[in-house]
């Protein structure tokens, strides 16, 4: 077989989302992904990494390509335009070659509509009408009433007016506006092969199956096809850490999830902030089958910091250090529970990976700056942290490809665990 130097579509089978902040992990994740039913994608950054690691969307795509032609890779793999929100991002992607795009409408859903009584429902409903927010004049009348069949003993019915007001309300703006960005896709793409997904889990409440079932039947009649959406689900997807809630209402839901993006796509359910959900795995993979997309990011770059830890204490305690200093200004833009007195001050080598790798506190400490690590961040001797850690995963690439392979790779054969072995 010839080697793919080109990301590709990858349709609708299994895919599995790589992010490397550094250009260095794309190796360790042929290795995790090699010889199992995932595609890759490679270059995966949004826009807000790339802002604040200063890298260019060439910089990622060229990453990846070296390591396909380095390593003969020879399977289809993808390009992931992450969580873009104007126009000019989706150019700034197309014009380096991506193939998948992932539109994030987050700034316009309306996250307080569960605290509105049924007047204020209306008079924003009529509001939306009068300023021609809406894709449509009539959704409340085009829905209201409306039952659907979703699989076999399992229908929605459009019967609450409030509820209904409400799916409207929240997502109806952002809706329009992806259509929008699907309009931008297509001409920056310019007739050649490309997929689109659409991303609300950057929400502060959860979508219930009947909003996702508005958002699904919409995005049809507005004629924007979609590979994969990533709704909001229940329970807490924070950065870096394991999945927080109750496991049973989670399948629960997500079966329900499940049912409603075969009945309104088919698509895949995408799986945002994916990285290290290891307790509902099983659960995710068993009952999506095929349709199924997970995106990690931060992940690599905390197994990058490993390496560090492993090979370079001083190094590794010097950005510690920094990272704590920068810690609750950096958290302001993230998910995060952990906190900097939880996590001592003073630690042993021996226990520095564990506190620092293994410890939620510590994993989410480092995780949420990096941006600064790898644009301001400096040594006592004034060298970019950035400069160092690259130095040394360079030394030791055979390491850095060692953990990425057994932390990656026990994403996906949990994945796997309850349906291919």
């Amino acid at each position: 077989m010839t080697q793919n130097l080109k990301p590709n579509v990858l349709g609708l089978k299994r895919s599995f989302g790589f992010g490397d902040r550094l250009g260095l992990a794309t190796p360790g994740h042929m290795d995790a992904i090699l010889g199992t039913p995932y595609l890759g994608i490679f270059a995966q950054q949004s826009i807000r990494e790339l802002n604040r690691t200063n890298r260019r969307p060439v910089d990622v795509m060229n990453a990846a390509v070296e390591a396909v032609e380095n390593n003969g890779w020879t399977q289809p793999w993808g390009a992931d335009a992450d969580h873009l929100q104007t126009r000019d991002d989706v150019f700034r992607m197309a014009e380096a070659g991506y193939t998948f795009f992932t539109i994030d409408p987050s700034d316009y859903v309306n996250n307080s509509v569960d605290l509105m009584p049924m007047d204020v429902l209306l008079d924003a409903y009529q509001q939306l009408v009068d300023d021609k927010k809406l894709a449509e004049s009539d959704l409340l009348d085009r829905y209201l009433g409306k039952t659907v069949e979703i699989a076999d003993d399992y229908k929605l019915v459009f019967d609450d007016k409030l509820n209904l007001l409400k799916a409207i309300i929240k997502y109806g703006v952002a809706l329009n506006h992806s259509r929008s960005m699907n309009v931008w896709i297509q001409k920056a793409c310019n007739n050649r092969p490309f997929e689109v997904e659409i991303s609300v889990d950057e929400t502060e409440t959860p979508t219930t199956p009947l909003e996702h079932l508005f958002i699904g039947m919409e995005l049809k009649r507005m004629g924007v096809d979609i590979v994969s959406l990533a709704p909001r689900f229940i329970g807490d997807f924070e950065k870096g850490i394991d999945y927080k809630g109750d496991i049973s209402e989670f399948e629960e839901k997500y079966k329900q999830h499940v049912d409603i993006a075969k009945f309104c796509g088919p698509y895949k359910l995408s799986i945002h902030s994916g990285s290290d959900k290891f307790s509902i795995y099983p659960i995710i993979g068993r009952l999506s089958g095929e349709l199924l997309h997970v995106k990690t990011a931060g992940t690599s770059y905390l197994e990058a910091l490993r390496v560090i830890c492993r090979t370079d204490k001083l190094l590794f305690r010097e950005i510690v250090e920094y990272c704590r200093s920068r810690f609750e200004t950096d958290k302001q833009t993230y998910h995060v529970s952990a906190a900097l007195n939880r996590v001592p001050e003073r630690i042993e080598d021996k226990k520095l990976e564990d506190w620092y790798l293994t410890n939620e506190d510590g994993r989410q400490i480092l995780h949420v700056t990096f941006g600064s690590v790898l644009v301001s961040g400096r040594s006592v001797q004034g060298a970019s942290f950035k400069d160092l850690i690259i130095e040394n995963l360079i030394k030791n690439d055979q390491l850095y490809r060692e953990v990425l392979h057994k932390h990656l790779g026990k994403h996906i054969r949990l994945l796997l665990s309850e349906t291919e072995t």
